[in-house]
């Protein structure tokens, strides 16, 4: 989940799988963004 900068709420949500996660983390540390990060449940996928 991306979220907000001032209040920290969700902005958006994206599924993805374990391959993806380091470069969405490094995406998001290059700008400053802010995300939250935890395991799908098996309905999302």
């Amino acid at each position: 989940m991306r979220l907000e900068d001032i209040d920290g709420t969700a902005v958006e949500s994206t599924v993805v799988d374990g391959a993806s996660v380091n470069r969405i983390v490094q995406q998001a540390a290059s700008v400053g963004r802010r995300i939250y990060i935890r395991p799908a449940d098996s309905a999302a996928r």
